[in-house]
């Protein structure tokens, strides 16, 4: 694989634990307070998730990170008890390399299933195929990865850092290209409240609301196409 590793910091948490921080941007990867409970907030809850699942639901995603998102979401289509694969598609241009990943996931027992499976893919495949999922990495700028990208998702997890910090993946331009792979009546959910942010999704199609957010964060942000 080509694409450059996204070198990180730990930073120490109350709890005890350890956090990774983006050098390149200077934001941590999830909250410095429960990750997975925000992801659980922010992206399944903000998309009316599992509500919503139906076989052959797809989830895409702007950023995959650590891979904590992908674990909530096979965790939920699990317990919905859904017959066939969840399939997911993240965009992800600095990816983790495999041991960051593991050490970041470590902090969560739920994660360790899929350790492994996402270590492997951040080794270079991309791919995890499961009877249970169907996860497809595409590495490189999502600028012009989304656009080209010939798949449609039901949900989208729009998950970059802070916009402020990465306006990449905030731009309009690949918001409206969200929109464009984004089934009729599908959603997309943010942690981000920023006015920009809201904007740019209002003006790609999603009717947008706000919402209380997770933890530290008052507010994020929702649409529905």
């Amino acid at each position: 694989m080509d694409q450059p590793r996204h070198q990180i910091d730990w930073r120490d948490t109350a709890s005890g634990g350890r956090v990774p921080v983006s050098q390149r941007f200077d934001d941590p990867f999830f909250s410095l307070d429960d990750g997975l409970a925000e992801t659980r907030h922010v992206f399944l809850a903000g998309n009316d998730l599992p509500m919503r699942f139906q076989p052959g639901f797809h989830i895409a995603e702007l950023g995959f990170g650590t891979g904590l998102n992908l674990i909530a979401a096979a965790l939920s289509w699990s317990e919905a008890g859904l017959r066939g694969p969840l399939h997911f598609t993240s965009f992800e241009a600095f990816p983790l390399s495999p041991r960051d990943a593991r050490l970041a996931l470590a902090a969560f027992p739920e994660a360790a299933p899929f350790a492994d499976a996402i270590a492997a893919a951040l080794e270079g495949s991309g791919q995890i195929e499961t009877p249970e999922l169907s996860v497809r990495i595409v590495f490189g700028d999502a600028r012009q990865t989304v656009p080209a990208w010939g798949g449609c998702a039901d949900a989208w997890f729009l998950d970059g850092f802070a916009p402020a910090r990465n306006p990449e993946l905030w731009e309009p331009a690949l918001l409206r290209a969200v929109a464009d792979h984004t089934a009729p009546g599908g959603s997309c959910a943010t942690y981000s409240a920023a006015g920009c942010v809201r904007a740019a999704l209002a003006e790609a199609g999603f009717a947008v609301c706000r919402v209380p957010g997770y933890g530290r964060k008052r507010h994020m942000t929702r649409g529905r196409l």
